[in-house]
């Protein structure tokens, strides 16, 4: 029975209905803070209220408190999934399920810029995105605005989401800008006009430029949000891979007082000192090591231990079809720790560092006193493939570890449901 109740867990065991409202303790486990104690070994985490109660070695368990055997395992704040559309875009060759995207102009002679158009209204809380992801120990995404042909280089607002179920975003929004060759097609087909446009709009909402100047862009509620990012105020996440277009970046940054972070950064290790000195995180995907295109010719795959040797703060996000293939984030870290970027560094580029840059690490990416018990237990490294979250829990509740993917191995795989095997029958049946 104790064995049972030990390896219970791996088992795909999870608390329902009442349950929820216990006290949990787990214990003896190797506690990946994602702080300044850093990981460790043979800890017990006390869970209380949705919260993190206490951290150290020998915890005592409250009177009917769950406790769990960790027998040593990987313990880590749930894992940040980058910035994707999970539960803006359910299926991607469907236009009626993806709204990440803003395209009021009829082509690119007439560019519309929205920075007050946001994603997070659209955010569908039952996306079966959302399970898929999370039982594979990823617990919060950054929605991301996207470009598109009648749009502009100003893609919108998207915020942190937690996939708890619920309905809201975490934290301050975040404004998402596409520069470089990607975008040009925005800008006249010139990227030396994408700086032109960013600093006309800068001058509207600054006031420099009347709104009903002709050749203003910007609606009203349009310069109101945009002026929210200028002198130091919300972030601004900035796609853009070309070392010499994240130089004018800086510059622009510095000029205007705006607070960027980077996503993409191909090209980023050419200017790491820079980014450094100017406080910029960047969110690099570490499998983009070959020239995909000519904003990428010095793409390396050890981009991210460049940037962390010289000081930059470095998280991960995906290239590519980051929403539906969310868990593997986990792979790109661990391919920038095998380029040479130090282990911890590679787990807080999916905890701390997001969560900072982020403006959210007050409740998320660690492991800490009064943070949400939003945690994972592994079966072994998180950051290797071969490892699964056996059981993910979200303030402090453990969630059902099944998703429509694990429905359908199941159904297919039991012969009792009377469905055809999805493969053969093992031998001696």
């Amino acid at each position: 029975m104790r064995r049972c109740a030990t390896l219970f867990l791996a088992c795909g065991f999870a608390l329902h209905g009442a349950a929820f409202a216990q006290d949990v303790l787990i214990r003896n486990a190797t506690v990946h803070t994602a702080t300044a104690q850093g990981s460790l070994q043979g800890a017990d985490v006390l869970i209380g209220n949705g919260q993190v109660r206490a951290i150290g070695k020998g915890l005592k368990a409250p009177a009917g408190a769950q406790v769990i055997e960790a027998e040593g395992r990987p313990l880590t704040p749930t894992l940040f999934g980058g910035i994707t559309e999970i539960g803006l875009e359910e299926v991607s060759g469907e236009k009626s399920t993806v709204d990440e995207t803003l395209a009021l102009g009829a082509d690119t002679k007439q560019m519309t810029v929205r920075p007050e158009f946001d994603v997070t209204l659209a955010y569908n809380p039952e996306s079966v995105l959302i399970p898929v992801t999370r039982i594979e120990g990823i617990g919060w995404t950054l929605l991301g605005a996207g470009t598109a042909t009648g749009g502009s280089i100003v893609a919108g607002q998207g915020g942190v989401m937690r996939l708890d179920g619920g309905p809201d975003p975490t934290g301050a929004r975040v404004l998402f800008v596409k520069l470089g060759g990607d975008a040009s097609g925005l800008s006249g087909n010139s990227r030396a006009a994408q700086w032109m446009i960013l600093d006309q709009l800068i001058a509207e909402a600054r006031g420099r430029i009347g709104p009903d100047a002709n050749a203003a862009l910007l609606t009203p509620a349009g310069r109101a949000t945009l002026a929210r990012y200028l002198d130091g105020g919300g972030r601004v996440m900035v796609g853009v891979d070309r070392a010499a277009d994240i130089r004018q970046l800086l510059r622009w940054s510095s000029r205007h007082g705006v607070r960027i972070a980077i996503a993409g950064g191909a090209e980023a290790w050419k200017l790491a000192p820079q980014l450094a000195a100017a406080k910029v995180p960047v969110f690099v995907d570490p499998l983009a090591n070959l020239p995909g295109d000519f904003d990428q010719i010095g793409a390396s795959m050890e981009n991210a231990a460049r940037l962390r040797a010289a000081g930059v703060a470095v998280g991960f996000s995906q290239s590519g079809d980051a929403s539906h293939n969310a868990r593997k984030v986990r792979q790109l870290a661990g391919n920038a720790v095998a380029a040479g970027l130090p282990w911890e560094d590679g787990l807080a580029g999916l905890t701390r560092v997001p969560a900072e840059a982020l403006g959210v690490s007050a409740e998320l990416g660690s492991i800490a006193p009064g943070h949400r018990a939003d945690l994972v237990l592994w079966s072994g490294d998180p950051l290797e493939v071969s490892s699964v979250a056996l059981q993910v829990w979200m303030n402090g509740r453990a969630i059902e570890m099944r998703s429509r993917q694990t429905e359908l191995r199941d159904r297919y795989l039991r012969p009792e449901n009377g469905l055809p095997r999805a493969y053969p029958a093992p031998s001696g049946r």
